[in-house]
């Protein structure tokens, strides 16, 4: 991935505070016409730098139930690990998942309205993937902070 200009990091910044901004807004706020903003913002979705639009659920009411899922895998081959993930990518109740380095190999994040719901997801979802050795759950009591995925100082050093 190339490196963004101060236009595309000022559209992206501009982007994490309000996602719904209207083209026009965005195009006025870093001095450019509406068309080249357009243009430059499916540059960003073209090359990865913007994966999709999201909202952030406030009300807590709209997810009571939010489990963070630690997964050893019985082998941490490839051909375990790639078979693991395409298992993963089948269910839309798997929000996020990660490979780790330490104690565990991958953590997943899911969410259920109740906790009977959870234990369904677990039951018919987790307890079944191929390769699991072990699987251990905690339950998030509540958001304390949530954030859009932060974007690099201008002028800081890319990674």
């Amino acid at each position: 991935m190339s490196a963004l200009d101060p236009i595309d990091q000022n559209l992206l910044r501009l982007l994490r505070l309000n996602g719904r901004r209207p083209n026009s807004e965005l195009a006025a706020e870093v001095g450019l016409s509406p068309s080249s903003c357009l243009r430059r913002l499916k540059s960003l979705e073209d090359r990865g730098v913007i994966l999709g639009y999201t909202a952030l659920i406030a009300d807590p009411q709209a997810t009571k139930v939010v489990a963070f899922v630690r997964i050893t895998l019985e082998r941490q081959t490839e051909d375990a690990m790639r078979t693991f993930e395409a298992a993963i990518r089948k269910h839309p109740e798997i929000e996020e998942c990660y490979l780790m380095t330490g104690d565990v190999d991958y953590i997943l994040r899911t969410s259920a309205e109740t906790t009977a719901a959870y234990e369904q997801i677990h039951n018919q979802i987790l307890a079944r993937l191929p390769g699991v050795a072990r699987i251990n759950s905690s339950i998030a009591m509540r958001d304390v902070l949530r954030r859009a995925v932060p974007l690099p100082r201008p002028g800081a050093p890319a990674a």
